[in-house]
């Protein structure tokens, strides 16, 4: 009577802790399925809103270049309002989603990036870009900081 007790509780030791161990692997995998999954959804975020920023930087600069009153600086301007709209859409995502460093980084970004915008609207000469850059590098390197990404970032 006692052996089939002590295997009794045997087998069911034994199950318990395989439903135990099986439970703790598919949580171990199911966060790591999800914490690759958001490294993806930031990365492409990260990558759209720098991408977007110079798209907006360039089309600035063309408008400023542009004569006064043109059809084509009309164009450059409607251009740069809608790559706007898009970069402030990627910027609220990148706020849920990106380091508190990386958001610090792409908000010193957005305030040079609004005075190139102003200075095409008001078609005055004005060189934020190599300001632009160096805080692009800085953003580049939150974000590579924030994805677990090492060596050293590429310039923008």
């Amino acid at each position: 009577m006692i052996t089939q007790i002590v295997t009794l509780v045997g087998v069911l030791l034994g199950a318990l802790t395989s439903f135990v161990a099986t439970g703790w692997a598919e949580r171990t995998k199911h966060r790591r399925l999800m914490a690759a999954r958001w490294d993806e959804r930031k990365l492409d975020t990260y990558v759209q809103y720098a991408t977007c920023v110079k798209e907006i930087d360039a089309v600035a600069k063309r408008a400023r270049q542009a004569e006064a009153g043109s059809t084509v600086r009309a164009e450059f301007l409607a251009t740069m309002e809608q790559a706007e709209i898009q970069r402030s859409a990627l910027f609220e995502t990148l706020v849920l989603l990106a380091s508190p460093a990386a958001v610090e980084a792409a908000k010193a970004v957005n305030i040079v990036l609004w005075e190139s915008e102003i200075a095409a609207r008001e078609h005055t000469a004005v060189s934020t870009t190599p300001v632009l850059v160096e805080l692009l590098n800085a953003y580049h390197t939150q974000a590579r900081l924030d994805l677990g990404v090492g060596g050293p970032a590429g310039g923008a």
